[in-house]
């Protein structure tokens, strides 16, 4: 125990300075972008396809939207890329969601929608939600009965694995993938094995936080996904800093949602 922690311990040991301590760590940890991840437009998303785009050469980027709900992702990506020639492949599996998605991609030919979730291997699968079109909607039904939401919305959807979904479609090089689909971000990489492996893929961006307590997934299990496949971990903070996670720490199991990124590393 550090001589602070000793001289602390007794002045804290109560209910007020308890509660300071902890409204203290919460407004820390959002401002190292834990917690801060559920928006895209404030949760330095923004920042991060700025600095992907100025660090590739492609003239015409491609860039993966894999869960793309009503095209929340996808109108901060067109924002950002203005008039810029891109492609980009969106997937949702939701057919209520799906319907919102084709009225942000409908006005613009870059974007090229698909009704399919993206999983470890191709079939059908039970998209589970609160109600039709969440954006909580996962392939895992979540136990959320303390917040008194239910997934009693059950929908059949296709699943087809990224590497399956490039290989038919063409797609030799990706230049950002981006991942939101609630707990299935590791099933998503582990059917990118081929791309990964060939260094197809520049970065990754993927939430992290209570939807992986369902899952039973780790950050652990993401951070030795992607250095072994070598490539470099950074947290995302809501001003658009990517901070280095260059080793695994326990303390990063913080189930609050949080984006990462991950890039080729040098």
């Amino acid at each position: 125990m550090s001589l602070m922690t000793r001289v602390l311990a007794p002045i804290t040991s109560n209910r007020p300075a308890q509660f300071v301590l902890e409204r203290t760590v919460k407004q820390c940890l959002q401002l190292m972008g834990v917690g801060s991840g559920t928006d895209a437009w404030s949760s330095g998303e923004r920042t991060m396809i700025e600095g992907v785009l100025a660090q590739t050469s492609a003239t015409t980027p491609c860039f993966f939207d894999v869960g793309a709900n009503k095209g929340q992702f996808l109108s901060l990506l067109l924002s950002v890329l203005g008039n810029r020639a891109a492609t980009i492949h969106s997937f949702e599996p939701s057919s209520e969601a799906f319907s919102h998605l084709q009225s942000v991609a409908r006005r613009d030919e870059r974007v090229r929608i698909n009704n399919t979730a993206l999983g470890s291997c191709s079939g059908t699968a039970t998209l589970f939600a609160d109600q039709p079109g969440s954006g909580m909607g996962s392939l895992t039904k979540r136990s959320l009965g303390y917040r008194k939401l239910t997934f009693d919305h059950e929908e059949s959807v296709e699943v087809t694995t990224l590497d399956e979904y490039c290989e038919s479609h063409g797609v030799a090089q990706i230049n950002l993938l981006k991942m939101d689909v609630e707990g299935h971000e590791l099933n998503v990489l582990e059917g990118a094995r081929r791309m990964l492996s060939e260094n197809a893929i520049g970065a990754i961006t993927f939430e992290f936080g209570g939807c992986n307590i369902d899952t039973r997934t780790y950050f652990q299990d993401f951070f030795f996904y992607l250095t072994n496949a070598k490539m470099q971990v950074y947290r995302i903070s809501p001003g658009g800093y990517a901070c280095p996670v260059r080793q695994y720490r326990e303390i990063y199991e913080q189930f609050r949602t949080t984006n990462f990124l991950a890039t080729r590393a040098a």
